[in-house]
């Protein structure tokens, strides 16, 4: 769906800029393969508007042209739509060069790349050696195992509803959820989605790894209003015990658990391979815990070790 999209906002945006004299929508209509298999005028009104104010967000300047008849025309400038000479400077070209390196997955990297072929082909400087030989070692990198994550990142940018099989810590298996996508955040080395729960109908965070199966898209639009910020990240730390006011106290194998170590307020030697360790205690830390499984016991408080006792037989039921 999001292919066939872009296929039919690129085959409009060249018959606007190609034409010497404005089009009709008549005339539109006949030379867009997508606009000639609309089952209705209605239908194509719709596709052809929602089509236009796309194309004019995306920074097209569409002139609307009305002739003598009566007849309303589109066209597109090139005058009016030719970017201005590019000038950047050999820092600007590094920090470019290397946001480009960010991306590890196959169809990202290759837009990255040709993103800077092109600028390149229009005047932007090469990075210096001396930043690639010095920093080559220390190149960022954000990993996307995840099959989910390549359609909902679309899902995302075009506002389409999906639908997927999650599984929670806790649950012998998956539900299906119905999600309005709001947005993608890396935190910590995983990936989380941020959304409209239709079902709950309330917002909620999910990790793309408890994903299974595949993301289907959903025609129809958004039912809830998307914010204007989405704390994704504030929402995982509050899950995680990033902001709580308790603590906990836990017993962590030798050698196991950095990420718990890094965040705990205390460390003591307990011998023969255990070490005991107090942490932030907030909401979700049992579902975290449970993720270390025998390397981690819970000493207290009560509620938190009887909730990580029950994810523990739940997952070993499944």
């Amino acid at each position: 769906m999001a292919i066939a999209k872009a296929e039919r906002l690129m085959n409009l945006a060249l018959c606007l800029l190609g034409t010497r004299r404005p089009l009709s929508k008549r005339e539109l209509r006949g030379s867009i393969e997508a606009y000639l298999e609309a089952g209705s005028d209605d239908s194509f009104n719709r596709m052809f508007e929602r089509d236009k104010d796309d194309l004019r967000e995306l920074g097209l300047v569409i002139e609307t042209v009305e002739n003598l008849d009566g007849d309303i025309g589109y066209l597109a400038r090139r005058d009016s739509n030719r970017l201005p000479a590019i000038t950047l400077d050999a820092e600007e070209a590094a920090a470019l060069g290397l946001a480009a390196k960010v991306w590890q997955q196959a169809r990202l990297a290759g837009a990255a790349n040709g993103a800077l072929q092109k600028l390149r082909a229009a005047g932007m400087p090469e990075a210096e050696d001396s930043y690639e030989a010095h920093h080559s070692a220390l190149e960022p990198r954000i990993p996307v195992h995840e099959a989910a994550f390549e359609p909902l990142m679309l899902a995302c940018r075009d506002r389409r509803p999906v639908v997927f099989d999650y599984r929670k810590a806790n649950a012998a298996r998956p539900e299906q959820r119905h999600v309005e996508p709001w947005t993608l955040e890396c935190w910590r080395g995983h990936w989380y989605l941020a959304g409209w729960d239709r079902d709950r109908g309330a917002e909620r965070v999910f990790r793309l790894s408890r994903i299974t199966g595949k993301v289907r898209s959903r025609a129809g639009s958004f039912t809830a209003p998307v914010p204007d910020v989405v704390t994704v990240r504030e929402t995982v730390e509050s899950w995680a015990g990033e902001t709580a006011t308790r603590s906990a106290l836990i017993r962590l194998r030798s050698g196991c658990g950095y990420p718990l170590r890094s965040r705990a307020q205390s460390i003591r030697e307990l011998g023969e391979g255990w070490d005991e360790l107090e942490i932030p205690y907030g909401h979700g830390l049992d579902a975290w815990l449970v993720e270390f499984g025998p390397d981690v016991v819970v000493v207290e408080p009560a509620d938190l070790r009887a909730d990580v006792v029950d994810r523990l037989r739940a997952v070993a039921k499944g």
